[in-house]
């Protein structure tokens, strides 16, 4: 199910930033394409749900949605459905980001769905405990995000090792195959580095991208940073 999405990985969640939004948010995939095509790295972006089918036409690296809804398709206004954003191109999706959090039943319900849709869960987990109990659920990704760094540009690799050694002693306990990114305060291709070092398989990035001066410089950096 996984694809054209390969270990080492970069992540790159657009959030609602103005700076992603709308042609903005083409010309930031375009660049992580650009950087992926040349350096070989697996770099997927996520972007706002209405940019998705734009984003999709114009690069032909992974595209995720930032979230979809536990539902089937019926009456449910204002929700967001699976098969939307897989229509809209779209090979997979965020799910449990701090910034939109679940019930682990929900998230339970949404990896379901996505499995019978054959799109990639990313489920993101703020503490090694959560990240266990979402290894039980099988997703493909789990992302360990401790939600008092994001957005701070400390990262995680480096203030709280112990959270990422920890997470993946449990979960591999639990399960073998998920793949396991780090998140919050990435803005540095040391900082990949580090994450790498520790023993994830990528990364989960925004703002140190996004609201980067350079982004494509950035990228470039990461990419490199998991290829040595």
């Amino acid at each position: 199910m996984l694809g054209k999405l390969q270990t080492p990985v970069i992540i790159v969640n657009f959030k609602t930033y103005l700076e992603a939004t709308d042609e903005k948010a083409v010309e930031l995939a375009k660049k992580a394409e650009k950087v992926s095509l040349e350096t070989k790295v697996s770099i997927g972006v996520a972007p706002q749900f209405t940019d998705i089918a734009n984003i999709a036409k114009a690069v032909s690296i992974p595209v995720f949605a930032q979230h979809i809804d536990p539902i089937q398709p019926g009456s449910h206004t204002g929700h967001l459905l699976a098969e939307s954003v897989k229509e809209a191109g779209a090979m997979g999706t965020l799910i449990n980001h701090s910034e939109r959090q679940l019930k682990l039943s929900d998230i339970d319900a949404i990896i379901k769905i996505t499995c019978e849709k054959g799109l990639v869960s990313v489920v993101c987990a703020n503490n090694p405990a959560i990240s266990a109990s979402v290894a039980t659920l099988k997703p493909e990704i789990i992302a360990i995000e401790p939600p008092e760094l994001i957005g701070t540009g400390i990262s995680v690799s480096k203030a709280k090792p112990e959270v990422i050694t920890d997470t993946i002693k449990l979960v591999r306990e639990i399960n073998k195959k998920v793949i396991i990114l780090c998140g919050a305060g990435i803005s540095r291709g040391e900082d990949v580095k580090a994450a790498l070092r520790l023993g994830t398989q990528g990364v989960l990035v925004a703002s140190g991208i996004v609201k980067a001066k350079d982004p494509y410089t950035i990228l470039r950096e990461f990419a490199e940073a998991i290829r040595i």
